[in-house]
């Protein structure tokens, strides 16, 4: 296939989520075709998931321009940007019209399964860079299909893999066997069986970020109404100042008011934090209860379930026949990760980045939005919209406008990366604010009252 007939190919864009439809809304706008393929069953699957979490950022940060511009024709008004959505109002208010608008260039129930150049594996180099990409897909009824694109942009994200229990990475001893206690999810109390399922039990919720802060706000508001209710927070670091956000000084209010409730939980008693324990095995006692069991040997009482909030990481599984320049440890494009390293960054320090840092030695080809991040937690939708409206403008050919970054992220006062716990200057306390102090459980400060505020799975700072 020569070049002016690969031109005349779409634009394939992986996931139709806030980043991949946005996506979808730039290349619209710059004349290009887009299809974009979504492995659930509507757009926004994976944010349907998470319907019950309100984010931290306001409607205001959470539409993309040139989605407003697509969406402006069809009556659409957009809401209060002051207010702050649940993953539920994102979806059915801007993520679903903004599908309905795009048509037929979106494509639900539709899993890529392999990415490839038609005719070359990742081997050959013969005529490599002439050739259209080759999608390959699964249909949600068994079918097979084959598509050709001119480039291709992954925003599928990272829901689908959460990071194990196992503080080296690897799922811990008995992780796998005790999966009927184990959730690596926030859970919407709301719904009868979760509620039912945490009500009166001891829970151990594993994690150091706004998920965690999350499912520790929820499970105090649960304790205060349910007696016996009560949460053991497992902290892989030690406690410090900074670990529980910004606060007041957070540009992200509710983010900082998160992580203020999550401490809350504490002082009031409805929590008990554990740090320095870095989970090894999961063991069942005679009754059938979890106990937790640290690399240093240490066991904790038993627990009734777990709560895994570690963080997610990328499925580049059907992207092997590509070649793609990642960096070793964050998993992220070579030229964003030293921008993003949690062990080098706090998060709202990344500097503006677009389409020369996302991209490959396989021209053609993005990873954009949570999966551009890889493992680095410390992603905002508004950083995925930008790094579109660079991809596409660079697609088009207009450099100049594709070369103008500009990106302004809120400060905040969490602290990101698990490995700072291994540089020995952070222990003094003088180069970073997740100082480890030896494993020890801790009751804080003075009961503070606070509103529950929830987080934003697809775009909170910091991991753990």
């Amino acid at each position: 296939m020569n070049a002016t007939a690969t031109d005349q190919l779409p634009v394939v864009v992986v996931g139709a989520g806030p980043v991949g439809l946005a996506a979808a809304a730039h290349l619209t706008d710059r004349g290009l075709e887009p299809l974009v393929l979504e492995a659930g069953p509507t757009a926004g699957a994976a944010v349907r998931e998470w319907a019950h979490v309100r984010l931290f950022s306001t409607w205001s940060e959470l539409t993309d321009p040139a989605a407003e511009k697509l969406l402006a024709p069809t009556g659409w008004v957009k809401p209060d940007p002051a207010t702050y959505p649940t993953g539920g109002d994102w979806a059915d208010r801007y993520l679903q019209p903004l599908a309905d608008t795009l048509g037929d260039r979106v494509r639900t129930g539709v899993r890529v399964t392999g990415v490839s150049r038609a005719g070359r594996d990742r081997i050959v180099d013969a005529d490599r860079d002439a050739q259209p990409f080759a999608v390959h897909v699964a249909h949600a009824d068994g079918r097979e299909e084959r598509i050709l694109a001119r480039a291709v942009i992954d925003a599928s994200g990272t829901w689908t893999l959460p990071s194990p229990v196992g503080a080296d990475g690897l799922p811990a001893l008995g992780e796998r066997a005790a999966a009927d206690r184990i959730s690596y999810r926030v859970p919407d109390l709301a719904h009868p069986a979760a509620r039912a399922r945490y009500t009166g039990k001891r829970t151990a919720v594993i994690g150091s970020g706004a998920s965690a802060f999350t499912a520790l706000a929820s499970l105090a508001a649960l304790a205060r109404d349910e007696a016996g209710t009560k949460a053991l927070w497992i902290l892989r670091r030690g406690l410090s100042g900074s670990t529980f956000g910004g606060g007041s000084a957070d540009q992200l209010p509710a983010r900082g008011a998160l992580g203020l409730a999550a401490k809350a939980a504490v002082d009031e008693g409805h929590a008990d934090a554990v740090t320095g324990f870095r989970t090894q095995a999961v063991e069942r006692d005679a009754g059938g209860r979890l106990v937790l069991v640290a690399e240093d040997g240490r066991r904790l009482d038993p627990v009734d379930e777990v709560i895994v909030l570690t963080g997610l990481r990328p499925d580049l599984s059907f992207l092997d026949e590509l070649r793609l320049g990642l960096d070793d440890r964050l998993q992220a494009p070579t030229a964003l990760a030293p921008l993003i390293d949690p062990n080098q960054h706090s998060c709202g320090t990344v500097y503006p980045h677009g389409h020369h840092e996302l991209a490959h030695p396989e021209q053609g080809v993005y990873l954009v939005g949570m999966k551009s991040y890889g493992r680095a937690p410390t992603f905002l939708a508004l950083t995925g919209y930008e790094q579109v409206r660079s991809v596409a403008a660079a697609l088009a050919g207009d450099l100049d406008s594709a070369d103008r970054v500009e990106l302004t992220l809120p400060e905040t006062g969490v602290c990101g990366g698990s490995g700072l716990y291994d540089a020995p200057e952070a222990e003094s306390g003088e180069a970073g604010c997740c100082a480890p102090p030896a494993p020890e459980l801790v009751q804080l400060g003075a009961p503070a009252a606070l509103p529950l505020v929830t987080e934003q799975p697809s775009g909170g700072c910091c991991g753990s």
